[in-house]
């Protein structure tokens, strides 16, 4: 904490000290209220300015340092000046000493309180932005909260000073009115409690339902308007129409046949979406045959002289299908139908808030969610529209392996294609226009996966702008800018892999006026509603994130409160959210990396346990990679955690739990890991932290009690 900081702290805490000690306390009781009612009220009648003045003062002096006595000086102000300008006086003093202790609140604590709490305090401030004002208007009307707490709490929020004021000025005046009024009442006041009397109790249940009744008539004249030029059907064909049948998509349907209700799921193409046909299920096909021609060709690792083997490209590929075929009945219209669902193959058109048009048949539905997914995304890069370009869509098309492929891209996708066809026996360039692989990752994650890139033979150029394609006598180049200067690569076949649009047009979105958000995705709000309350988006099409396994956490909140609003939401939870990169090495993670932590300012340590130490690791010929923990400072609590290694995405799972369930590194330590498996990784880790929080002047009383025993 700053000096600053800290003298405005001490001065608080001196004038907070000094308040008690001149018995400043006794003067805001009701006893002293009432034994000094006929002086205030003469001393008001002599100087009716000066009282005014010296009551303000005092007032916003008493909230500001959020000391007691804030209601008997309401009170105070009802009985000497009376219900109008005693409400006026309250109201302005209380909103301003509100705001004076907002402020310093929020420069004394916040900055702390953010480097502890950072994450909590980022959910809560997203929150705020949205509904911020609402909820400090409800706060405000409800005088069992005590409103110190409401102000030292905002403090450390985002919210504005401006905001918070004219909030608090609004929402606190109906409890000032009954106060005030109360406090006209003074000289029948036998005792604090009568202010607690059923007829102020029942007047203050009344001012608690409104916040919830004004949010409600709001929110019904949003929907009006929304809604107004939409005829509403009398009654409905369908619960649920679900448009698309990837991961989200299918999630939803399974929820809504499981909870009995009527739904209809409709996909243009293939069932399963781009993750069994194009994506996760292919790739990682591919890759493992890749892994295991990289392994027969290291076999001299495994003490192995020599090993060879012979395979065809296109029996590879054919592999790849038979895989995506055994899968396939998992998300078949066969299951799905056995389900209760209905699967409709078409192109499905929103025609109103309430219906779907596909294959000329009108569907009307309670409730519609869109699980479009997403498309790989081809820049306009001059030229490249002379070629063919292969994607994560096509690529599992070829049959013949490219002698020279160029890949565009260094991310997931990316990187995973571009090891596998290196590994298949592709020349294989990898341009990236950031200055790293994986830059979403820490660097020495990036780096370790770039030194076996390296190694295995792919060129990796990073900081290289593709900027066009060339075909010259039969050639095809690709121009590069690299640190102002050209680089021509030249290719056989070109992979583009550099990001995935949202499916966000030819299915009714502009007709009905749903506006897209950052990325292009379909704007949601916490529970996953569009502009319209009974439309849903989930998945790539709605993001932040494009992962199966978001996509289908998604869906579960999509299809709920599709289903059961308006009597029941929940909203979306992104808490803890891994990922992993199936390259070799693997990158896994969940939580904040330190690349986070830095740009957002959150307060962390560190602790590394390097994997070539792991004896399964050494045994198995794969002593390489990391365990890297983020923790608050001083305590074991995880604020995120990278994997780099074999199986890295299986060894997370451990850290994905513990996060969601609040289980620290103390926890990880004291459970039983097998030997050897690599999951003892994670254990290690846990001890490298505990050793180095280790409580050493408890360990040097020990050391003394050890020797002692020893005589």
């Amino acid at each position: 904490m700053s000096r600053a900081r800290l003298l405005v702290a001490a001065l608080l805490v001196l004038a907070i000290a000094a308040f008690f000690a001149a018995g400043g306390h006794r003067y805001v009781t009701f006893e002293s209220l009432k034994a000094q009612q006929a002086a205030l009220d003469d001393w008001y009648r002599a100087h009716p300015w000066q009282t005014v003045l010296a009551y303000f003062a005092v007032y916003v002096a008493v909230t500001g340092l959020s000391l007691p006595g804030a209601t008997l000086m309401t009170l105070a102000g009802g009985a000497v000046f009376g219900l109008l300008w005693g409400t006026v006086i309250v109201s302005f003093a209380s909103s301003l000493g509100a705001t004076l202790a907002f402020l310093a609140s929020r420069f004394v604590l916040r900055d702390w309180v953010r480097s502890r709490f950072g994450e909590r305090v980022k959910a809560i401030d997203e929150g705020l932005a949205k509904d911020g004002a609402f909820y400090l208007f409800t706060l405000r009307l409800l005088p069992v909260v005590p409103f110190f707490l409401i102000n030292l709490a905002l403090g450390l929020s985002a919210m504005r000073a401006r905001t918070f004021y004219w909030v608090s000025q609004v929402g606190m005046l109906a409890g000032t009115l009954v106060y005030v009024n109360a406090g006209t009442q003074l000289a029948r006041l036998e005792s604090p409690r009568g202010i607690l009397s059923w007829q102020l109790l029942g007047a203050f249940l009344l001012l608690g339902l409104f916040p919830l009744v004004a949010k409600g008539v709001i929110d019904a004249l949003k929907a009006r308007r929304v809604y107004s030029r939409w005829p509403r059907p009398r009654k409905f064909d369908r619960n649920l129409v679900v448009i698309g049948a990837g991961s989200a998509g299918l999630v939803s349907a399974y929820i809504a046949a499981t909870v009995r209700a009527k739904v209809t799921l409709i996909e243009k193409h293939r069932m399963g979406g781009d993750c069994l046909n194009t994506g996760c299920v292919p790739s990682k096909a591919l890759i493992k045959t890749a892994r295991v021609l990289s392994q027969i060709r290291n076999a001299s690792r495994y003490g192995i002289k020599s090993a060879t083997a012979e395979f065809d490209f296109a029996e590879v590929m054919e592999r790849v299908q038979r895989v995506v075929k055994a899968i396939e009945p998992h998300d078949s219209v066969e299951r799905y139908a056995g389900l209760g669902v209905e699967c409709i193959q078409g192109e499905a058109r929103i025609t109103s808030p309430w219906s779907v048009s596909v294959n000329g048949r009108t569907l009307t539905t309670r409730a519609i969610i869109i699980a479009a997914g997403a498309r790989p995304l081809v820049p306009p890069i001059p030229g490249l529209e002379q070629i063919e370009v292969l994607t994560s869509d096509n690529v599992w098309q070829l049959r013949k392996l490219p002698a020279r492929l160029v890949v565009l891209g260094g991310g997931p996708i990316g990187c995973e294609l571009a090891q596998a066809f290196a590994r298949l026996g592709s020349q294989v360039t990898q341009v990236e226009m950031l200055p790293r692989l994986l830059v979403r990752e820490d660097p020495e994650a990036s780096e370790q996966v770039r030194r076996q890139f390296e190694k295995e033979g792919v060129s990796v150029l990073v900081g290289h702008k593709a900027k066009q394609v060339v075909l010259e006598g039969g050639r095809k180049l690709l121009l590069c800018e690299h640190e102002g200067k050209g680089v021509g690569i030249e290719f056989d076949a070109l992979l583009c892999a550099v990001g995935r649009s949202p499916n966000t047009a030819g299915y009714g979105l502009e007709e009905l006026g749903i506006p897209l958000g950052k990325g292009r995705t379909v704007e949601t709000n916490a529970y996953l509603q569009t502009l319209y309350p009974n439309i849903y988006a989930c998945g790539d099409v709605a993001g932040p994130y494009q992962f199966t396994h978001t996509a289908s956490h998604q869906a579960w909140y999509a299809a709920v409160n599709a289903l059961f609003a308006p009597f029941r939401k929940f909203r979306a939870d992104y808490s803890v959210i891994p990922w992993a990169t199936f390259t070799e090495p693997e990158v896994a993670r969940v939580g904040l990396n330190e690349t986070e932590a830095k740009e957002r300012g959150i307060a962390y340590e560190v602790t590394t346990y390097g994997i070539d130490d792991l004896d399964r690791a050494i045994a198995d010929g794969e002593p390489h990679g990391m365990v890297k923990v983020l923790t608050a400072p001083g305590r074991d609590t995880i604020l995120g955690a990278t994997i780099v290694g074999e199986h890295a995405g299986d060894l997370i799972a451990e850290f994905v739990a513990a996060m969601r369930h609040r289980l620290g590194l103390k926890k990880i330590l004291a459970t039983i890991h097998i030997y050897p498996t690599l999951a003892e990784a994670n254990k290690y880790a846990a001890g490298a932290w505990r050793k180095a929080h280790a409580p050493e002047g408890v360990l040097r009383q020990v050391e003394k009690f050890h020797a002692w025993m020893r005589g």
